[in-house]
């Protein structure tokens, strides 16, 4: 008879490995849809924005500051943005972001 209870929590502790190695996949996998999937999507948009920047595209910079493209520089991956009439910038386009604004008023 002890051999019987023995054999079935020995089962038991086994099954119970599973079911937390299947717990741990299905967290793993919730926080990816939830989390890591928008994030993605969001750094995918941002790139495509970046890469179709042209003159005159109202930007706002990493460090919050706003301005308008004026020139692009493909070969030194940098774009020059005027903050205020006659005074122009140089960023890098990995830190140009659309401009929160202009976004706004077409929504």
């Amino acid at each position: 008879m002890t051999e019987l209870i023995l054999a079935a929590q020995a089962q038991q502790g086994a099954g119970g490995g599973w079911g937390f190695i299947v717990m741990m996949v299905l967290i793993f996998a919730i926080m990816w849809w939830f989390m890591i999937r928008p994030q993605q999507k969001r750094q995918k948009e941002i790139r495509k924005f970046q890469n179709a920047l042209s003159e005159g595209t109202k930007v706002v910079t990493g460090g919050g500051i706003y301005g308008t493209v004026k020139r692009i520089d493909n070969a030194s991956n940098t774009v020059e943005v005027e903050v205020a009439r006659g005074v122009v910038i140089t960023v890098d386009k990995g830190y140009v972001f659309a401009n929160a604004t202009s976004q706004s008023q077409n929504a």
